[in-house]
């Protein structure tokens, strides 16, 4: 059985402040470690039960946190940027489930720790009509190629959010956010057993979990924070103005729609 898993670091259990996720920061060095530490403890338990192959892709940032000195010794690690396919880097239709590790709730949530949609210039993200956080975008490209997401953990509305975006994954709840940057946490022989259960649960029959799949034709529609992201993301063609900061594009499928998306974030990355 062969595990893929995307790894974010907002929704690690102990992460609660900015200072605890970006390069730089006096505490970022301490909490790349604990990041290590718990996407160790999955790759751990789905060895345990039943997984022959591993392949963790570092998501977050930069995507090079994860110490690959310090890794499980039976996974492969995707690191570095820029990746064609971002946070879902490596996919393909060779992978039985998806795990999506420390991820965070959708642009817009209360009591979610750092809650947002890849960027913070994105006020909303819609697939079809649908608000998507991460989970939802990254669950539909493994979709895509008939894959299933069967296991995320994060805080309450991280999983909440995943659970509304997909089929049904197991969910597991690492920390009970607070506000946007205070949570209760709990000891990480805790967190490492409820991660242990969640991926049990999730590996005992992954026949049953269905991938989510958008057939057709996609649309997607991108609400910025500010006007002018907006006006730079209209030089992608076929790109159209639904108001002064929203945009929509009709994609042939999800994979164009997915690599739009990301194009129209990358344009406008260095405008402020």
């Amino acid at each position: 059985m062969k595990i893929y898993i995307s790894a974010d670091m907002e929704g690690i259990s102990g992460v609660v402040s900015l200072a605890h996720v970006e390069p730089g920061s006096g505490e970022y060095e301490r909490f790349r470690r604990l990041m290590t530490r718990e996407v160790n403890a999955v790759v751990e338990a789905a060895f345990e039960f039943g997984a022959s192959e591993v392949v963790v892709n570092d998501s977050h940032n930069k995507m090079d946190n994860i110490l690959v000195e310090e890794l499980h010794p039976r996974a492969s690690l995707i690191s570095g940027s820029p990746k064609p396919l971002s946070m879902m880097q490596g996919i393909d239709g060779s992978f039985d489930a998806v795990f999506f590790v420390g991820y965070h709730a959708r642009a817009g949530s209360s009591e979610a720790i750092m809650d947002h949609t890849y960027t913070g210039s994105v006020l909303c993200a819609k697939i079809n009509g649908r608000a998507m956080s991460e989970a939802g975008l990254n669950g539909r490209l493994a979709g895509y190629y008939g894959v299933p997401v069967v296991l995320v953990t994060g805080d309450q509305n991280a999983v909440r959010c995943a659970r509304e975006e997909l089929n049904d994954p197991v969910g597991v709840v690492v920390k009970e956010a607070v506000t946007r940057y205070s949570a209760k946490v709990c000891p990480f022989d805790v967190v490492k057993e409820r991660i242990r259960q969640g991926v049990k649960e999730a590996l005992e029959d992954v026949s049953r979990f269905r991938p989510t799949i958008e057939e057709g034709t996609v649309e997607l529609e991108i609400a910025f924070k500010q006007s002018i992201l907006a006006d730079v993301a209209l030089l992608i063609p076929g790109m159209k103005k639904k108001d002064a900061r929203t945009v929509v594009y009709n994609a042939a499928d999800y994979l164009e729609a997915y690599k739009v998306f990301r194009a129209a974030l990358a344009m406008g990355s260095g405008i402020r």
